[in-house]
């Protein structure tokens, strides 16, 4: 199970992953993202690729593009197309990488061969939220599921994307206590909630920070989320676990790629400057607003969770019956 200890960062690990002067700085690198602004992913790559000119990677901030479709995939084709000299970096959820390769037969991508690991930047929970069209008297996930059992026509939850660790959560939570949730998927987290907000839809599964200002707006309620422990965002919401599901215990990173073929040197210098910006004060501050904690790693720890993830989604997958084509 993927935890923040697992990234805790020390100076030898830092310093595994030293400036190399052979690696000239980019002008203004390119972030490629796979979701609509106004997400949790859209945010991680800007408050890092704003942080990284002055670097050893980087002369100018770099500029982000979103590349929003297909889940994901689309980013991934961009950037595995790019030139491997580290101008171009992928900045994707482990969802593409490590849970992907289960549902595609002909996956247009190979994430453990056309892309190098270069950092994680930001760790998440996920959120189980209702809006309008559930009654206020659902308070909890068991509400919910009693709720939705004696409705099912109205049963129905949104995921940023098919195939996505949200999905899956709820597909889970459903197929486990033999309740039927209907899946509906969007191009990101942001219309999903949008239409809950506005009544066409009965809940969400996101990103925590997805739903944390409506939230705290009364506008939708998150009855769940899936870490270890609370959030400190949602200290009053309680864990999947605490209400009985200990299944749904997870948490998700955004992760830096760059193109399998890129030089080592270049991949030490975005690790440092990734790393460096994740522990700046101002990224902090501004992740924390998302739902997001801002943690940093060297390649080699994330190449390992991008591996335990995918090891771990195998059999979660094929319990749930999910394939593209399904």
């Amino acid at each position: 199970m993927l935890t923040r200890r697992d990234f805790a960062l020390s100076a030898a690990a830092v310093s595994a992953f030293p400036l190399q002067a052979l690696a000239q700085a980019f002008e203004a690198p390119k972030i490629i993202n796979g979701f609509p602004a106004g997400g949790t992913a859209d945010a991680t790559a800007r408050r890092v690729g704003e942080r990284m000119g002055g670097t050893a990677y980087a002369k100018t901030a770099a500029v982000v593009e979103n590349k929003p479709g297909a889940g994901g995939r689309i980013a991934c084709e961009v950037v595995k197309a790019s030139k491997p000299d580290g101008s171009v970096l992928l900045l994707t959820p482990y969802s593409m990488m490590s849970i992907y390769p289960h549902i595609y037969a002909k996956l247009s991508y190979d994430p453990f061969k056309d892309f190098l690991p270069v950092s994680i930047a930001a760790v998440m929970t996920h959120a189980l939220s209702v809006g309008p069209m559930v009654p206020a008297s659902v308070k909890t996930v068991k509400d919910y599921l009693a709720w939705a059992k004696a409705n099912p026509d109205k049963a129905s939850y949104g995921s940023p994307a098919a195939g996505s660790t949200p999905h899956f959560l709820a597909a889970l939570l459903g197929l486990n206590n033999n309740v039927d949730l209907k899946h509906v998927p969007y191009r990101g987290s942001a219309p999903a909630v949008a239409d809950m907000i506005g009544g066409q839809l009965a809940s969400c599964s996101t990103p925590t920070g997805d739903a944390l200002a409506n939230h705290k707006a009364g506008k939708v309620r998150i009855l769940a989320t899936s870490g270890a422990q609370r959030t400190a965002f949602t200290p009053d919401v309680p864990t999947y676990a605490e209400q009985g599901y200990p299944e749904l215990t997870t948490e998700e990173w955004f992760g830096f790629y760059a193109p399998a073929g890129t030089p080592a040197s270049v991949i030490a210098n975005a690790n440092a400057a990734i790393n460096q910006a994740v522990k700046e004060k101002t990224v902090v501050d501004s992740l924390h607003l998302m739902g997001l904690e801002a943690q940093g790693s060297t390649p080699v720890q994330m190449d390992k969770s991008q591996k335990d993830e995918f090891t771990r989604w195998g059999p979660l997958v094929k319990k749930i019956g999910f394939t593209a084509e399904s």
